[in-house]
């Protein structure tokens, strides 16, 4: 089994600079996207930081083909690791106290068949499997709260104020929550990772109508953030698309 992947990252219609950030390595399965908070520039600083880190930590190990259970150690460790690094930088100067950024880490193990996930913030991680569009994440914000506990419908947490609250993210505390997520690949699972710039304008019917007619990675995504920036584009748009490709068929 192979990966094909294609990533598309626009500022969006509203934002200056672009603060998002994306790793795509499909030869070892490694796949991240990361979405940077902080002024003066200071959300690029701490999600450049989170994509460096988790390239620098997990791509030797993976290239191994490490046992299920060993990759996702290694994704866990890495995520802890950019955490303390950009704790360290936020404390270290002015100009980037107070930066932070989500970081949702996808890992595809071809020789084992299954995919590892670690995941901090909003960012998500989907999967499209036989026409049905699984959410894999789940949003760390303080909407997500109120709806598990059952105070808000999903339709209320879109538009609610404090739709964007985190309640998780690295580089604002010591100790982070992160999240694990484990299941199987089969050959056609299409995996979606992206920042909230699109899922706070496109829904979960959205992204299923604009994936399913079987458009190759790079299509897919420009379609995507098309949509996004056509609904406003309020924020920066990352999408990284990756297609599982069975080689003997």
């Amino acid at each position: 089994m192979t990966f094909e992947s294609f990533a598309s990252s626009d500022t969006g219609r509203r934002r200056r600079n672009n603060e998002d950030a994306f790793l795509a390595r499909p030869a070892c399965g490694l796949f991240a996207v990361a979405d940077g908070m902080g002024g003066h520039a200071a959300g690029e600083v701490a999600s450049g930081m989170a994509i460096a880190t988790v390239e620098k930590t997990l791509l030797e190990i993976l290239e191994k083909k490490p046992e299920p259970d060993a990759a996702q150690a290694a994704l866990v460790a890495a995520v802890q690791e950019a955490n303390r690094l950009i704790c360290e930088a936020a404390g270290s100067t002015t100009a980037h106290a107070g930066m932070g950024t989500t970081l949702t880490v996808l890992a595809l193990l071809a020789h084992a068949h299954v995919y590892r996930i670690a995941h901090v913030g909003d960012s998500r991680a989907y999967l499209l499997r036989d026409g049905e569009l699984t959410r894999l994440t789940r949003d760390q914000t303080w909407v997500q709260d109120r709806v598990d506990a059952g105070l808000l419908t999903p339709e209320q947490a879109r538009t609610h104020p404090l739709a964007a609250l985190l309640t998780g993210a690295l580089g604002t505390h010591g100790d982070v929550d992160i999240e694990t997520v484990a299941g199987d690949i089969r050959p056609d699972d299409l995996f979606l990772l992206c920042s909230d710039g699109l899922t706070a304008v496109l829904d979960d019917a959205d992204l299923l109508r604009l994936l399913g007619d079987g458009l190759p990675p790079d299509a897919a995504a420009a379609r995507l953030v098309d949509e996004a920036n056509l609904r406003g584009g309020p924020d920066n748009i990352t999408v990284l698309l990756i297609r599982a490709v069975d080689r003997a068929a």
